[in-house]
C-alpha cells in the first residue's frame, strides 16, 4: 500500500479506484488470501474503495545450454527449446504493481499509469 500511495501522491490523485496486479506462480503469494487481506489493508487509504485485479505472470526461463528460452512450467523448469534442465529463471517469481486507477477528488479526473 505504500507504493500505491507514493505513485498517487507522485501523480497528486486524492483516490485509487484500481489496482492491478502481476503476480508469478513462484512468486509465493495466494491470489485468493491477497484478495482478503486487501480489503483489510485498503480501509483508512486513499484505496479504500479500490478493487484489485490480479493477473497471473508466467514462469519463463533462459537456458545456458543452447541459449533458447520461453515459458516453462512452474513445476518442470526446462528449456522449451531443448529440454536441457540448466536454465536461469526469468520470470515468475515476481509480484508487480502493474497499473493504477487513479482519481482526483475535486475534479473527478481519471488516469491510469
Amino acid at each position: 500500500m505504500a507504493q500505491v500511495a507514493a505513485n498517487a501522491a507522485a501523480h497528486r490523485a486524492r483516490r485509487v479506484t484500481g489496482i492491478r496486479l502481476r503476480i508469478g506462480p513462484l512468486a509465493g503469494v495466494e491470489a485468493e488470501l491477497l484478495q482478503r487481506a486487501f480489503l483489510i489493508a485498503r480501509a483508512g487509504t486513499l484505496a479504500e474503495t479500490a478493487t484489485l485485479t490480479i493477473e497471473a505472470a508466467p514462469v519463463t526461463v533462459a537456458c545456458r545450454v543452447c541459449g533458447g528460452g520461453g515459458a516453462a512450467a512452474a513445476n518442470r523448469l526446462l528449456c522449451p527449446d531443448c529440454g536441457a534442465w540448466q536454465v536461469t529463471l526469468t520470470g515468475g517469481d515476481d509480484l508487480i504493481l502493474a497499473s493504477l486507477d487513479l482519481a482526483d477528488i475535486d475534479s473527478i479526473e481519471r488516469e491510469t499509469i
